[in-house]
């Protein structure tokens, strides 16, 4: 389809600064004093290990069109070049982070003192404190410390991706060796980040960093310490999609995650107070840029920080801790199916469709239904995707089972699952030692949507059982996310399923889809035609609509129809947790949407797309965004919700409830800033989670 010369650059907000606003609004909840203190603290780690796959993915892929001279300087949708959208990245990110420390340093750490919960330093410590963290040292730390001299005969070793590391510039006192160099030394990763040295009833913890400073004389005898600082590299981690053939791709994925410890850094967070010479060392080492002048502004690499680094071990602070009033009060999902636990879930799913709103329902149908399958005399044949599953995966487990006991097991394993290619080697193994037959997918394409299926002999006929959902299949992050799943015997889309696994294991084509909507077929295609026959029905003065909950809108030929929609009078509400490359609210162009963001306990992540009013209405779930790559670079099911009982659920129960929500709901308005649908005079406070929760248990 070819653009619509209505739409301009200015009609779209950039991608990586839409992304960043995201991250501004999850910054939001750990200021938010409302909020029980460790989900403010959660949530300032969230913050940071958003921001390292930011940096090792977007940002990566910016600075390699930006300077690595082999990318072409693609424009983004709004106009911007790629050294222009680093320039304004490393504005936005410098702001985000300034504020991230205000808030540790200047709220959390106080409140976390109320608590008794503290961070000191060596000056801070007693008698009895020294003397722990030295012990600590001698007895823990310097067996495994390995200081590495940086010469003309000690070349700079290879720093490790996100790994904390202390530098020192030394002077020689005595002995042999250069009259000065640099010193480095890496945090090892087993041992704590957070040394506890507190009296009985209280909390108090010394960072590993803060100790080993304090011992840096110990292990570099023979010199003097001009300086030291503490320092982070974040490298690019985003290795393409494998293009070329290979005879066992799992190998191929095994070499290229060896492949990531080599690439090149994308951004140095240093100490604030870092020493010049340090910092041009550093700098000059991983052939980072300092200072580079683009259109009259700095742009910089390096990011200087007021306080400790990486956040993201604030999660290790947490699990210390015995905290429970300072977390949101806990609860049990509710079981949906009214299962009991003889009850027969596949004669429950012939009798009619179900559906699971996870969190609030609960996932544990989800592993009966492959654990029952294992076990069933009756199964022939278990098909299932996995995407990301737990460490201890009981799905996994049962799939295994179910091999040992002579069923016929497929497991599609997508090694290409970003930052859990090598959790997901480990299951291949195992599934494939117990005699699973385990597929990769393709050279070429994510398989990312989610789907199990159950083959069962009933008698003389063969019946197959489906789930269906928007979430992958873990058990620890369905307690996590909001996700909805759909159970069905229906065979049309049984028959779809069997399709679909049977492209994934053998390229098998040339299906005619009855109810499944597959990427990257036909789902763009589809979802431009669900989206303009509303835009058709406007036009001729009947009712029209158009919902929207997913993660990220990017697309633009979406986009552009969305607006078409609009221009015509189609009322279009959008809840996109992320990123939003939409510009709502531009007066002749997107007059007719709204677009909100809620950012909450749980992580948004459930897809829900209705077209329609009254009985025209279709609804659908899916497991991709409106996004390029889930239209082109990945395989992506959207399925129809057809059962009355399950469509009014969703229409009535959950999507109003979402919108309803002016607690934690974000407003884009047209400038492209997000601001708080605020309770309004008259109004109760809602809270779409919570009062999905509130009605879990009711």
């Amino acid at each position: 389809m070819p653009d619509d010369p209505t739409f301009h650059p200015e009609h779209f907000i950039n991608r990586e600064l839409s992304w960043l606003q995201f991250n501004a609004r999850v910054l939001e909840e750990a200021q938010d004093p409302s909020n029980p203190l460790f989900e403010r603290v959660k949530f300032l780690a969230i913050c940071s290990s958003n921001l390292d796959e930011f940096f090792m993915v977007r940002v990566a892929g910016l600075r390699e069109q930006a300077f690595g001279g082999v990318a072409p300087q693609d424009i983004a949708t709004d106009g911007v070049r790629a050294l222009s959208q680093l320039r304004k990245i490393s504005q936005s990110t410098r702001t985000l982070v300034e504020q991230q420390y205000r808030c540790f340093n200047e709220a959390i750490l106080p409140a976390l003192a109320e608590h008794n919960i503290r961070l000191l330093g060596v000056k801070d410590l007693d008698k009895r404190q020294k003397k722990i963290i030295n012990d600590f040292f001698h007895q823990r730390a310097f067996p495994v410390l390995t200081p590495m001299a940086i010469d003309p005969s000690h070349p700079s070793p290879r720093f490790h991706n996100r790994a904390l590391y202390l530098v020192a510039l030394l002077h020689r006192t005595s002995g042999l060796g250069p009259a000065s160099l640099f010193s480095v030394v890496q945090l090892p990763q087993v041992l704590p980040r957070f040394i506890h040295v507190g009296h009985p009833g209280e909390h108090s913890f010394v960072l590993l960093e803060t100790i080993l400073a304090s011992k840096l004389p110990e292990l570099v005898g023979g010199y003097e310490i001009s300086h030291h600082a503490s320092f982070r590299i974040t490298r690019d981690m985003d290795i393409e999609l494998l293009e070329q053939e290979s005879d066992d791709m799992l190998q191929a994925i095994e070499k290229r995650l060896r492949e990531r410890q080599h690439t090149g850094a994308v951004r140095l967070e240093v100490q604030a107070d870092i020493g010049r010479d340090l910092l041009k060392m550093l700098v000059q080492e991983e052939e980072l840029h300092l200072k580079v002048d683009v259109e009259g502004e700095t742009y910089s690499e390096v990011y200087p920080l007021d306080g400790m680094l990486d956040m993201t071990s604030l999660w290790e602070l947490m699990r210390l801790i015995d905290g429970d009033d300072l977390r949101e009060p806990p609860f049990t999902p509710r079981q949906q199916l009214g299962l009991k636990p003889k009850d027969d879930l596949f004669a429950k799913i012939a009798e009619q469709d179900f559906l699971l709103h996870h969190p609030f329902d609960s996932f544990d149908p989800v592993v009966k239904f492959i654990e029952a399958a294992a076990d069933d005399p009756g199964v022939l044949a278990i098909k299932q995707t996995l995407y990301r599953t737990s460490g201890d995966s009981p799905i996994v487990r049962a799939l295994i089972k179910a091999a040992e006991n002579g069923k016929h097991v497929t497991a599609l394993v997508e090694l290409q699952a970003r930052f859990d290619e090598a959790n997901n080697i480990v299951w291949a193994r195992q599934m494939e030692r117990a005699g699973v037959h385990v597929v990769y997918g393709f050279m070429d394409l994510k398989t990312h949507c989610k789907l199990a299926m159950v083959v069962r002999q009933e008698g003389k006929k063969v019946r197959r059982y489906v789930h269906l959902g928007t979430g992958n299949y873990n058990p620890n992050t369905a307690k996590l996310y909001t996700d909805i799943g759909l159970f069905t015997s229906n065979k049309d889309m049984a028959d779809d399923a069997s399709a679909l696994f049977n492209f994934l294991t053998g390229y098998s084509q040339g299906h005619q889809w009855k109810k499944l909507i597959v990427a990257p077929q036909d789902l763009h295609r589809r979802t431009l035609e669900l989206i303009e026959a509303q835009t058709e029905r406007a036009r001729q003065g009947k009712k029209s609509r158009i919902f929207a909950k997913l993660n990220s809108l990017v697309d633009r030929e979406t986009i552009e129809s969305l607006y078409r929609a609009s221009q015509a009078g189609v009322p279009i509400d959008l809840v996109v947790r992320g990123i939003c490359c939409l510009r709502p609210g531009l007066e002749g162009v997107s007059d007719n949407i709204q677009v909100r963001s809620i950012v909450d306990r749980f992580l948004e992540h459930s897809r829900i797309f209705i077209f329609g009013e009254g009985s025209k209405k279709q609804v659908f779930l899916s497991s991709a965004d409106w996004m390029p790559r889930n239209f082109t670079r990945r395989v992506e099911v959207m399925f129809p919700v057809e059962d009355p009982e399950l469509k009014q659920r969703i229409c009535e129960e959950i999507v109003p409830v979402y919108l309803a929500d002016n607690t934690k709901a974000r407003r884009l308005e047209a400038a492209g800033s997000y601001i708080h649908d605020n309770v309004k005079q008259g109004e109760l406070p809602r809270r779409a989670q919570c009062d999905l929760l509130n009605a879990s248990v009711g």
